[in-house]
C-alpha cells in the first residue's frame, strides 16, 4: 500500500522533530593537577636518585589516589596527574606529597600540606626539606 505524500511528509517531520530532541552527552573532562616538586637547598643530587610524587587523601592515612615514580638528576621536577572526573569526591581532602630517595633512603620529603582539587587549586609548587 502506497502512502499519500502528505502522510510521508508528516512522518518525516515528526521523526525529525523527535531526533532533534536527542541530547548529546559529553563525558566529564578529566581533572588535571600539575606543578613542580623541588627543594630550596643549593646542593646537587647524587646520581641514582628517584622521586615519588603522589596525590593522597589527607584525611585517610595511607590512601594514595595516584602516584608517579621515576629517576631524576636534578630538581625542581615537573609533574602532571590526569584523573577521571568520576574519581573525584568532594569530601576528600586531596593533597600532593613528594619524596626523593637515594639508595632506598629518603633524603628529601614534604612536611607541609599542599592541598589541591577541592579548594579549586590545580597547580602547586611542592617544597621538600632535607631529611636529617
Amino acid at each position: 500500500m502506497m502512502l499519500p505524500t502528505w502522510v510521508k511528509v508528516s512522518l518525516f517531520a515528526l521523526l525529525s522533530l523527535m531526533l532533534s530532541a536527542c541530547v548529546t552527552v559529553e563525558a566529564p573532562k578529566p581533572v588535571i593537577v600539575n606543578g613542580y616538586a623541588g627543594y630550596l637547598e643549593k646542593i646537587a643530587l647524587p646520581q641514582g636518585c628517584k622521586i615519588n610524587i603522589s596525590i593522597i587523601d589527607f584525611k585517610t592515612p595511607g590512601r594514595i589516589i595516584s602516584q608517579k615514580n621515576f629517576d631524576i638528576a636534578r630538581a625542581p621536577v615537573p609533574f602532571k596527574f590526569i584523573l577521571p572526573a568520576e574519581l573525584i569526591d568532594s569530601s576528600v581532602d586531596y593533597g600532593v606529597v613528594a619524596m626523593i630517595t637515594f639508595n632506598g633512603r629518603v633524603i628529601f620529603q614534604t612536611y607541609d600540606k599542599y592541598r589541591v582539587i577541592n579548594n579549586d587549586k590545580y597547580t602547586t609548587e611542592v617544597l621538600m626539606k632535607r631529611v636529617k
